[in-house]
């Protein structure tokens, strides 16, 4: 099981990399594309939450301290959020905010900085988030790590544009998000050896990580979509939310019954 979130946590973490694409695709294609992934990783996250985390969860614990504990998980990540100023920011937020703060040419500003450490630890929650899925079944293990790695390709690319705009060199950004992102690795192992002496804990951190799963989908990644005023291209983003949601359901009839 340990070879099994290793994995998954590594395959997370090498989204960090994703940022290289900004160095070759045409910023108009990239913006389309984005919008794409975006929409998608809002069904794939919220699919996982309603299909996998909550089921697993309800199947041990109280229907209502099971929702008591959703709500929890959200606030936790409006905490993390609100706190330690992180955000999920894709195409013009983080332009935006990088280019405000990016006073001197070749000096990196706070907001580099600020922006590694909130990934960092949001990066550790996801292997927290891995290692507990895994640890319930390999189905709800491989639901999660999808729907992480979905949300994980929009992130990482607004990560890397606040870098940039920040003072770092493209091929910095690159090097210091992948740091950030292997702390998922560390919490996946670190909940691995944890939970495996307390595996009561499991259900508690499933309705936990639901409640994370809706806060991303709900607050970071649909406001996203709103900017978004064209009905073709609206209707193209709720094909996106839809396809996704299908997948986790896929998912769940298929290879946990």
């Amino acid at each position: 099981m340990l070879e099994l979130i290793i994995a998954a946590t590594i395959i997370v973490s090498l989204f960090s990399l994703v940022g290289i694409v900004f160095l070759s695709v045409n910023e108009g294609i990239m913006r389309k594309i984005l919008v794409l992934l975006v929409a998608f990783a809002v069904g794939a996250m919220m699919g996982g939450a309603l299909f996998h985390l909550l089921p697993e969860a309800l199947l041990q614990l109280n229907a209502m301290l099971v929702f008591a504990l959703l709500f929890a998980g959200f606030m936790l990540f409006f905490v993390i959020e609100k706190f330690l100023h992180w955000r999920h920011c894709h195409e013009e937020e983080c332009e935006i905010h990088g280019t405000e703060h990016k006073e001197k040419k070749g000096k990196i500003q706070p907001t580099a900085y600020l922006n590694l450490v909130g990934d960092g630890v949001h990066n550790f929650f996801d292997g927290v988030i891995i290692a507990t899925s895994f640890m319930t079944s390999v189905e709800v293990g491989i639901a999660s790590t999808i729907a992480i790695s979905l949300h994980e390709i929009p992130q990482e690319f607004g990560d890397f544009a606040v870098l940039v705009h920040s003072g770092l060199t493209p091929k910095k950004a690159l090097f210091y998000n992948l740091l950030t992102a292997f702390t998922a690795i560390i919490g996946g192992i670190l909940a691995y050896f944890f939970l495996s002496s307390v595996t009561w804990l499991a259900p508690y951190m499933l309705a936990l990580a639901a409640g994370g799963f809706i806060y991303i989908a709900a607050v970071d990644l649909i406001p996203e979509l709103h900017k978004e005023r064209k009905a073709q291209i609206s209707a193209v983003q709720f094909a996106a939310i839809i396809l996704g949601v299908a997948l986790m359901y896929y998912m769940k009839v298929a290879l946990g019954g």
